[in-house]
């Protein structure tokens, strides 16, 4: 399983609550995750229902088997001040520039020195190791940015070959590349089985291939269950009213043609987005790329859900050591997908 799982997706298909799910279900068993925010929204606070996280790692939550989830909101000045006091020795001089709005000026005009710094620090969070030389994180999860520019913040090393050929931030945005196109990222798309998240989706999957990043899971969150079996729906579809007011006559329902019309449009409201549905599935499958389901969750994400969702990803086989990042078992069998039409709880995720 990759130790650098980035997760990216449209605007309003849960990626923050994904991400965070992720992060409890790859915490379980003992092991150790950090959540990492590059947005400054704060996004992941509010889901673990803490305190605004500061520019230091901080434990939000505990799994079950006594496994930790760590956060990190990244801010980008404060990412540069490290790095010129890392580089530079700049110290109180580093300060000094912030205050004459210096740091903001360079992160605002060249874009791309930001996102290496962004990156930088959760690439740095990957690879770091203790004492005993292991790895201080079993897995880093990155809540990034949207997919329309994922794979432009991802590939920071095209990004500033502009502006530093040589030097240290030349060589950082090369050792960020070393780890974003090794086996040990993998990038996860979140949609929904609508048309434009979806054609989002396909559209960020192939620009991660062209720029050789590496794309882990396509994850299908708020999946609304099927209320209607294959027979129902064809009756549905059709628009059988007199057949269906005849079936409540005989179940003794009164007033069954006054119910005729309301639960008919409600059925063939019903049928007709599920047939929109599994043309959204195919196009999906189309993909070739493993998938996870999420059900919806009607009432809202609370850290309870949150667990239910980690549950979820374990469940089909996220956090299996013996599944890599492709969705592979270790004998190369073929790739683990997501519970069919109806299946799961009914919850989901919505933030």
């Amino acid at each position: 399983m990759s130790r650098f799982q980035v997760v990216s997706g449209k605007g309003g298909t849960g990626k923050t609550t994904v991400a965070a799910a992720l992060a409890l279900a790859l915490a379980t068993e003992g092991r150790r995750t950090l959540l990492v925010e590059v947005e400054g929204r704060q996004g992941i606070a509010q889901l673990f229902e803490s305190e605004a996280l500061p520019y230091e790692e901080r434990r939000i939550a505990v799994a079950p088997g006594g496994g930790e989830v760590h956060a990190l909101a990244i801010d980008a000045e404060r990412a540069l001040l490290d790095y010129l006091q890392m580089f530079y020795k700049l110290g109180s001089a580093g300060r000094a520039l912030k205050k004459l709005g210096a740091i903001d000026f360079a992160t605002t005009i060249a874009p791309g020195v930001r996102d290496v710094l962004l990156t930088g620090k959760a690439c740095e969070a990957v690879r770091r190791k203790d004492k005993q030389g292991r790895f201080v994180y079993d897995h880093v999860i990155m809540d990034a940015p949207p997919t329309g520019r994922i794979t432009r913040f991802l590939n920071v090393n095209d990004e500033v070959a502009g502006l530093a050929r040589i030097g240290p931030i030349h060589n950082q945005a090369q050792a960020v590349m070393r780890v974003l196109k090794s086996p040990e990222t993998a990038v996860h798309l979140v949609t929904l089985l609508e048309e434009m998240p979806v054609q989002e989706t396909a559209d960020g999957v192939a620009e991660l291939r062209a720029a050789e990043l590496p794309v882990g899971r396509v994850v299908v969150n708020m999946v609304r269950p099927h209320l209607l079996d294959e027979d129902a729906l064809r009756t549905a579809s059709g628009g059988r009213r007199r057949e269906i007011a005849k079936a409540l006559t005989r179940s003794g329902v009164t007033g069954s043609a006054a119910l005729v019309r309301p639960l008919v449009e409600q059925a063939a409201e019903h049928a007709q987005r599920v047939g929109l549905e599994r043309e959204q599935r195919a196009v999906l499958a189309g993909l070739g790329l493993p998938t996870v389901e999420l059900p919806l969750m009607g009432e809202g994400v609370s850290l309870s859900a949150l667990h239910d969702l980690a549950a979820e990803f374990r469940k089909q086989g996220v956090g299996d050591d013996t599944v890599d990042a492709a969705g592979q078992g270790s004998a190369g069998g073929a790739p683990r997908s997501g519970p069919g039409p109806g299946r799961g709880s009914g919850r989901g995720v919505g933030s």
